[in-house]
Formats: C-alpha cells, structure tokens, sequence
C-alpha cells in the first residue's frame, strides 16, 4: 500500500524532498505558502563554486539530478566557469527561466503541488504528526512530514533583527508569514546571533535591472557573467560583512568592490548598499533595486528557526518528521538545500514505510558535511554561529583536507560506484 508523504514549503529543499520522496514511491503532496515555487531561489543563481562543484555531481550521481539539470539549463551563456573573489568554475542560472523548469520537474515527478496552501498547525498522535492543517482550512493528512519551511520571516522578525520588511521575494505581506512544521510539532528552533546581539543574519545579495545601468557595465557583465567594480575608499563598509549569510562571499574584496553576477539580473553580492552611494559608482547613476525593492537600506532576515535533526535528518522528538534546507541547519545555498532536501524526502518514505533510515556515508562529501554541521551545531548551543557550504568556511576546508573536493565527473562518479550508491535515489523503495 502506497504511503503519503506531506512536503512542507516549495524553495529548493521543498523540490527535493519531493521528487525524492516521489521516485522512493510515495503519494506526495507539496504545500507551498505562495504562487511560486523556489521561494529565495527566485532571486538566486550561483551554483557549482568551489565545491559545490563537487556536492552537485555526487547528487546527480546518486540519483538526483533533476533539479542541477534544470539549472544548467538556464546557466547564463552556458557557462561552467563563472569566477570571482575566491570562488572558481561557478555557473550561474537565470532566475527569470529557472521556476517553469523546476514546476514541470515536479509535476514530471507525480507530485501533487498545492499553491497559497500556509501552514498554520499540526495535529499531533503521540511523538507523530497525523495531519497539517492550512491558512485556508485545509487539512492535509500524511504517513511522514518534511518541513522546508526555511528559517526566514514574518514581517516582524525583520523588523526586530532588521530594518524592516525590505519587501523581498519572499511577499510575506501578500501570502502570510512562515510558519514553520517543527516548532508548532514541539521540536526545538534555534537561531544565530549577531555580533550585536540581533537574531538571523541578512541574505546576501540585492538585484538591480539590467536596464537601470550603465549599457557598456551591461555589455561586460553579460560577456562574461561576473563583474567586479573597484570602489572608492569612502564607500568601503567592511562592517556589513558580519552580518550575512553567506559568509563564504565575506571576504574583504566584497566590501571593497561591488562583485556582481549575472543571473537576469545585476545580482550584487551584499546584504545592501544605499542607493545614495550605489548612484556614485560609474554606471550606477541610474540604478534601483528590484530586490528586494528596500535593497539600499537591508535585506530578509534568515536563520531565525533552525530545528534539531540527526544526521538522517529526523526532527528531535518526533517520529515522522524530517527537516531540509535551512530548517535542518545554518547551510548556506541551493545546492545545500537541494541535498539536505533529497535526503529527508527520501527518509521520510523510508520511515513510512517502516524502514530503517538511511543516513549517506561520510566518504560523500554531502554525508560528511551534514554529519559535521550536526556535530558543530550540538556543540554551540542556543546561539547558533557557524555557517554550512560547500562553497566556503568549514565544510569547503574539509572536503580539500580529506581530499574529497575534485571538479573531475569521473572521479566523483567513480567513488560513489565505490560506495554502491550509484542512482541510490532513483531507486523505488520496496
């Protein structure tokens, strides 16, 4: 008899869980909060950096390629080799193509996807999860739950951590604020704390319309889909570093340039920039932010509900519910969420079903890095600090320690063959 698993939350973790929870054969049932899938992918693009290179052919080789293949797709200029500051053969996807690919990826897959359906509650049997209930009345019941929720939102914590509702991708005024499976189950939600004592940290770019900037600016960047504008001393602020998600883009050469890809848009590589100052930049005597629109002033908080899982990506004190993307940790990126999100999806079913849980070996570098962001998060406590990438910080030194980085497709292919792993995830679970 077939099992019903239940997809909390469309951004990239959300597609992955599905698809994998799909092709595991489960009935699936995506819940996404508004008329779009992807959430802050929509504003998104840069993949296969460093290595994340590495983490997006052990996925396609395990299994899960669907979603890398709808990105390579979409690579601006076809390019695999889109550099900057410390960040080599990156490719960049265009955020205006990527949702109707990755809607038919879905929807190739079986899974019934809900649009405007919010999360509201959970009615709870025990240490299960029976059903969710929706902002709209619906009522949703499954065998196993993923949350995807993400860590980002309401309008409140922006303004409480932040500058505001910087009117984001995320349109939390429109659709209604996250709210997230695993804190209303009872599992506990952590968060990052700043330097100055806020909660979350800042996403970590703004996009500006082509058509806002300098032609000849324009002409380069689309030439070579990454761009950096040196800037003059006195529109340096190295302090807005501290304060992003993605640390890996920290380094001094982000404050003292403007580092920009080309994602359909001027994709700037910072939590936000005034307008003021931006307008002083050659080229950018014309600019505004598209988003999010509040670009010159902050950014969407995130990393504000971070849920306790294991290395299966089991929610703490409850046993049908599985987390991905940032609600299993601080990671930072699609490619991270995609592998977190294919992993819980596929447990989920597994769990369902009676099965022991699978947790990927840590001779993977998508099994070593979440088994050390579980090891890393358990020893920091309430305040979360550390950041999750294959791109950068902890997880990106680790893979070069253990030798695991490597942009050879064979190699990778080849030691995941060694792991018997080969299309793991294609694989229906009997």
């Amino acid at each position: 008899m077939s099992k019903k698993i239940v997809v909390v939350g469309g951004g990239w973790a959300g597609c992955g869980a599905a698809i994998s929870a799909a092709k595991a054969g489960a009935d699936v049932v995506l819940l996404e909060r508004t008329d779009l899938l992807l959430g802050t992918g929509l504003a998104g693009g840069y993949l296969r950096n460093n290595g994340r290179y590495t983490a997006a052919e052990e996925a396609i080789a395990l299994g899960a390629g669907e979603l890398f293949h709808c990105m390579d797709q979409t690579a601006t200029n076809g390019r695999r080799d889109v550099e900057m500051p410390h960040h080599k053969h990156g490719t960049v996807y265009n955020v205006f193509e990527i949702e109707p690919l990755v809607r038919n990826a879905v929807l190739d897959a079986g899974v019934e996807t809900l649009f405007q359906h919010r999360f509201t509650d959970v009615t709870m049997d025990g240490d299960r999860i029976v059903s969710v209930t929706c902002a709209n009345g619906a009522v949703v019941e499954g065998d196993a739950f993923v949350d995807c929720t993400g860590t980002a939102g309401s309008q409140s914590k922006c303004t409480a951590n932040g500058s505001g509702c910087a009117c984001c991708v995320l349109r939390c005024p429109t659709f209604g604020s996250r709210v997230g499976v695993a804190g209303k189950a009872g599992v506990r939600e952590r968060s990052v704390k700043r330097p100055d004592g806020k909660r979350g940290a800042y996403s970590g770019a703004c996009e500006i319309p082509k058509e806002t900037v300098d032609p000849a600016l324009r002409a380069l960047l689309e030439q070579n889909s990454s761009l950096v504008v040196p800037l003059p001393e006195e529109l340096v602020n190295t302090a807005k570093l501290t304060v992003k998600a993605c640390q890996q883009y920290a380094a001094k050469e982000f404050a003292q340039n403007l580092v920009i890809l080309d994602n359909g848009y001027f994709k700037l590589i910072t939590p936000f920039f005034p307008l003021e100052k931006l307008r002083r930049v050659p080229g950018f005597e014309k600019a505004r932010y598209e988003d999010p629109y509040s670009g010159g002033v902050g950014n969407s908080i995130r990393y504000l509900a971070i849920a306790d899982v294991d290395t299966a990506l089991q929610a703490a004190g409850v046993t049908n519910l599985f987390c991905g993307g940032e609600k299993s940790g601080t990671y930072v990126g699609h490619t991270e969420a995609i592998c977190t999100g294919t992993l819980a999806g596929h447990n989920a079913v597994r769990r369902a079903r009676g099965m022991g849980l699978f947790t990927l070996p840590e001779e993977t570098a998508i099994g070593g890095a979440i088994a050390l962001a579980i090891r890393t998060m358990a020893e920091e406590g309430e305040d979360l600090d550390a950041r999750f990438t294959f791109a950068g910080e902890s997880v990106f030194q680790w893979m070069k320690d253990s030798g695991l980085y490597s942009t050879d497709n064979a190699a990778i292919k080849e030691r995941i063959a060694s792991l018997g792993l080969t299309g793991y995830f294609e694989r229906p679970l009997d």
